[in-house]
């Protein structure tokens, strides 16, 4: 059975400044209320006597820790430390709990290795949001605790351990001021047949995150057009090129040979994501095109809700990771979309 390693002393209250409460004290008044006046663990502070002596308390029990135990709130303070990375502030722990928040909006990195590896770990606890996910200044991405009032120190110095740089568990890269190119391709719109949509359904995502679109061409099915849109607008400067008007199987759709000719590397055309399979992620020498299928223009949330965010944080995306990404890449279309506060892509 577990037991703590901790004995309690009895104590006058005037001598109980900076001493740790060993258990939880009731307030109680007359008609109104009753409950705990101080929580087990509460470090006492000179204001505090007043009151505890108001509580008809003259004496109290408190916590007489060993050289190897440290108190819970030194403890989550010391993990909070450890485990946060870029643009992280952790607030100051209250009943041993730590929170971490973002310093920035962005996205949140987590190295999930060593996140496992320090929760098993016995009697410490890190919770975070799943890696990749997107977070608001000031959000909550992470917390930690320890089970117990107390904790071995060696316990500390193993995570800390763990976690020397650079193996921080947890970051958030911020996103950038994005100058964002689109090709809208498809003769059909080329020729005024059908709308061009590009800015109601595609800009506003970029517009989301801080992106900015600087240029907008419409090109028809013809590779060689689509291999100069691409073209022009790398060399206006564009951080992210997008490639919209649907990536299909059909024979006669050259949005992937004019990237090629572009002289861009296709890193993976098709994502194990629905919807969005015929996606297109490809490299121009350091700039990212993302090719859109079409289901951009008619689904609410796609492959590109995915991908976007980490290329605007300037995350780079692996072969491997793509192909991963069929765990969890189902969309359940639910009647209102929630995303992100959904399983997609997590």
């Amino acid at each position: 059975m577990f037991k703590e390693k901790m004995n309690f002393k009895k104590i006058k209250v005037e001598d109980a400044v900076g001493t740790v409460l060993g258990h939880d004290i009731t307030r109680i008044v007359p008609g109104e209320y009753k409950g705990v006046g101080f929580k087990k663990g509460h470090v006492v502070a000179a204001d505090d006597i007043p009151a505890l002596l108001k509580l008809g308390k003259q004496h109290l029990y408190v916590l007489d820790l060993s050289d190897d135990l440290m108190h819970e709130d030194d403890a989550a303070m010391r993990i909070a430390t450890a485990v946060s990375g870029q643009n992280i502030e952790w607030t100051h722990p209250s009943e041993g709990k730590s929170s971490m928040k973002a310093a920035c909006d962005g996205i949140v990195k987590i190295d999930a290795e060593t996140l496992l590896r320090i929760n098993s770990i016995d009697k410490i606890i890190v919770s975070t949001l799943k890696n990749n996910s997107t977070c608001k200044k000031g959000q909550v991405v992470a917390a930690t605790r320890i089970i117990p009032l107390t904790i071995e120190k060696e316990k500390i110095g193993n995570l800390e351990a763990l976690t020397a740089i650079p193996r921080k568990v947890v970051k958030v890269l911020p996103f950038r001021n994005v100058n964002v190119g689109a090709v809208v391709t498809g003769s059909e719109i080329y020729s005024g047949l059908i709308k061009d949509e590009f800015d109601r359904f595609v800009g506003t995502h970029v517009a989301e995150y801080g992106g900015r679109i600087i240029k907008k061409i419409l090109a028809p099915d013809v590779p060689e057009r689509i291999a100069e849109a691409v073209s022009e607008l790398q060399t206006l400067g564009c951080d992210l090129i997008l490639t919209t008007g649907g990536l299909s199987v059909d024979p006669d759709d050259v949005t992937p040979l004019g990237i090629r000719q572009a002289g861009a590397e296709i890193i993976s055309y098709g994502a194990p994501v629905l919807p969005g399979a015929m996606f297109l992620y490809a490299i121009l020498d350091s700039t990212p095109i993302l090719g859109l299928p079409a289901c951009v223009y008619y689904h609410t949330t796609t492959v590109f809700n995915l991908f976007l965010p980490r290329v605007l944080a300037g995350d780079p995306i692996s072969r491997n990771e793509i192909a991963a990404m069929g765990h969890g890449g189902l969309c359940l279309n639910c009647e209102i979309c929630r995303f992100p506060i959904c399983p997609f892509g997590r």
